[in-house]
């Protein structure tokens, strides 16, 4: 299962696949269909969509387990410690940047078990960038009005970690080719795709 998937020429170029996933927060908030609502409007296609309640096994799978990625965890969440001028040894017994991040790790694994999630597949022109775009910035409070976390969420770093939970930005989507086709043949089987064209197609592609 590739990224990118149809067409030749510059076509071949542009139309990609690309997987999603709206977290507990969208729907328990009842933001499922507005968020699909927005990926369409778009001139995107969702090709794949189911919920489900994902098992924590399955959770661990989806996220990063190397050492670079944990660590990443860790600056992050000490960055915001140090912006507030809070002490991570009294909070989280700890200063350390790769068990911080393996104890963030955990809250998130935490909060996608927390309810049902949505799972999409969506494919359309740079569906990769685009989808991005429209999710907005990972933290909720610096996302773009506009953008689906930037209208529906004011979380933030701070309150998360006051909170020991993982940030409620709504929406997950892949953010590399790699991630994409890593995320889509985990989460998606061949026979839970379909193939269609929307009107759009024969203007963009």
């Amino acid at each position: 299962m590739k990224p990118i998937k149809k067409g030749k020429g510059k076509a071949a170029f542009t139309q990609e696949r690309t997987f999603a996933m709206i977290k507990p927060d969208g729907v328990k908030r009842g933001l499922t269909g507005e968020i699909i609502g927005r990926i369409e409007q778009r001139g995107l296609k969702v090709i794949a969509c189911a919920m489900f309640s994902p098992s924590r096994a399955q959770i661990d799978r989806h996220y990063p387990k190397d050492a670079k990625w944990i660590k990443r965890l860790g600056e992050k969440t000490m960055g915001t410690y140090a912006k507030y001028g809070i002490d991570p040894k009294k909070e989280l017994g700890t200063d350390d940047l790769e068990k911080i991040g393996r104890l963030v790790r955990e809250w998130i694994l935490d909060y996608m078990t927390s309810g049902p999630t949505v799972k999409l597949m969506i494919e359309g022109v740079h569906a990769i960038d685009m989808v991005r775009k429209l999710c907005g910035h990972t933290v909720p409070s610096s996302a773009e009005l506009g953008s689906i976390r930037g209208d529906f969420s004011a979380d933030s770093p701070a309150a998360a970690n006051a909170g020991k939970r993982a940030i409620h930005n709504l929406i997950h989507a892949s953010e590399t080719p790699e991630e994409a086709k890593h995320e889509m043949v985990l989460w998606f089987k061949q026979g839970e795709i379909s193939d269609y064209r929307r009107i759009e197609e024969e203007l963009m592609i």
